[in-house]
């Protein structure tokens, strides 16, 4: 079966986002993370290269994660736009 790309949206409260953030960064075949308000406005994008899924990936975008959680405690839920690359079944 061909790999293909695809997107996925988890709402969390905005307390969450942290920790939701950090379990799919370790899961890896990640592309990107967006984090949005509930309007749909973006706060952050966080572009997932090769170099950082191939090893420590939570310890080198640690210090975007914390400014993610800055901004995201003051919201009471977001939505995490997650785009991936890899069969959506698994």
């Amino acid at each position: 079966m061909a790999e293909k790309d695809w997107i996925e949206e988890i709402k969390v409260r905005g307390t969450e986002a942290v920790e939701r953030i950090k379990e799919l960064v370790e899961e890896g075949n990640i592309r990107k993370i967006v984090l949005k308000k509930e309007n749909g406005d973006v706060l952050f994008e966080l572009p997932m290269t090769a170099g950082v899924l191939a090893g420590g990936a939570v310890t080198l975008v640690a210090p975007v994660i914390a400014a993610i959680g800055a901004a995201a405690a003051f919201l009471a839920h977001v939505k995490i736009e997650v785009h991936r690359s890899g069969d959506s079944d698994n």
